[in-house]
């Protein structure tokens, strides 16, 4: 296949679109949502008798969105030519609202298309993307204001014992309570491994700078995502300059076009920078973001979804690590063989096998479809 395609285009057939919706395994909250499903827009691009693996966690609107109006920019089109094409995705999507929905849709296009491109090389994709590194630092994130301290306690524990070094849990909802749920969770993972808290926004100002001195005091509290709201830059900013030495300010997590982080990085509103590949226009956006970090001599921490990440992941030169999040997790074990598992708190990408190595598990997956 590879002398097949050199110097000649390989036409995208079709992409075909699947909508899941796979029930958590308990009922699942941070600091201002609540939530007990998750959903996949899975896009699978076919050329050259292979098939590209893309997907997105967002609402089954993304799905429709794909196969309306992305379809007919892309089938035809070269498939080695995948940032040509993820220029037309963005043209295509100006009088839509190009930020969130299409945004999403776009990077479930895009992940698909470099797969495809990897598998048509015959090459990991970490390899055709140039990788800086060989594996991937993973943080196990979960840790939902919903868990009883139990479960909270057995959840994040139980990823220091496989060898994760650094653990996230949410927080916000009960602010009052907030500081024992910290300390349960202290307890459980001991002094060495890393703390971090998510309050996804639903703090104020006074509350977080009160709540990031105590976190870092009490509990050696490392990583403060998201303490107001992720619009708020200015917020943002005076966290980061007023928290305890060792603490960082995190957000970044729902940006889709680059505007959005050059925005937040201008205004210096976060030591570390997040950005997600299946929300942030695909690995093509992602990689522009690692960019804007590098010239800023900031680090990249990538958001859930581990497995659409890993291999785009070696290719960040300033990359920090990678969202071990718990939904995901579960979600691609169920869905796909080729799962990377974590080995000394790192997700090494597989480079025996082309592409992202995900293999569809279809009659697994068929259950969860909607």
């Amino acid at each position: 296949m590879v002398a097949a395609v050199r110097g000649a285009e390989v036409a995208i057939e079709r992409l075909d679109v699947s909508v899941y919706r796979v029930p958590t395994d308990f009922p699942e909250s941070d600091g201002t949502a609540e939530w007990d499903a998750t959903t996949m827009v899975l896009v699978e691009a076919h050329a050259g008798a292979r098939v590209g693996l893309g997907y997105t966690y967002g609402d089954a609107a993304v799905g429709a969105l794909v196969r309306d109006t992305l379809a007919e920019v892309v089938e035809g089109r070269d498939a080695l030519s995948v940032t040509a094409i993820w220029r037309s995705l963005g043209r295509a999507c100006r009088n839509l609202g190009r930020p969130g929905l299409a945004s999403m849709a776009i990077a479930s296009v895009d992940t698909a298309l470099w797969d495809l491109k990897a598998r048509l090389l015959e090459l990991p994709l970490a390899t055709l993307l140039d990788a800086a590194h060989e594996a991937v630092p993973i943080y196990g994130s979960g840790g939902f204001t919903s868990y009883p301290d139990a479960r909270l306690a057995k959840q994040l524990g139980g990823w220091v014992e496989q060898g994760i070094p650094r653990v996230k849990m949410k927080v916000g909802r009960e602010p009052e309570r907030d500081l024992e749920r910290v300390a349960v969770a202290r307890k459980a993972i001991g002094e060495e491994a890393e703390l971090y808290v998510d309050a996804n926004g639903a703090l104020d100002r006074k509350q977080a700078l009160r709540f990031a001195v105590e976190y870092a005091e009490q509990f050696d509290v490392r990583w403060f995502e998201e303490p107001v709201i992720a619009d708020d830059l200015e917020g943002l900013r005076l966290l980061r300059d007023r928290a305890p030495a060792g603490m960082e300010i995190a957000a970044g997590e729902y940006g889709y076009t680059l505007p959005y982080f050059e925005r937040m990085l201008a205004a210096g509103a976060v030591d570390c920078l997040q950005a997600d590949v299946t929300r942030c226009e695909g690995i093509s956006g992602f990689l522009r973001v690692a960019a804007l970090c590098q010239a800023r001599s900031l680090e990249l921490s990538a958001h859930c979804g581990p497995s659409i990440h890993a291999h785009p992941c070696c290719a960040v030169v300033p990359l920090r690590h990678l969202e071990y999040f718990h939904d995901h997790v579960r979600i691609e074990r169920i869905f796909f063989d080729g799962v990377l598992e974590p080995i000394d708190g790192q997700l090494r990408p597989d480079l025996t096998s082309p592409g992202n190595g995900l293999e569809l598990k279809r009659a697994d997956a068929e259950r969860y479809s909607i």
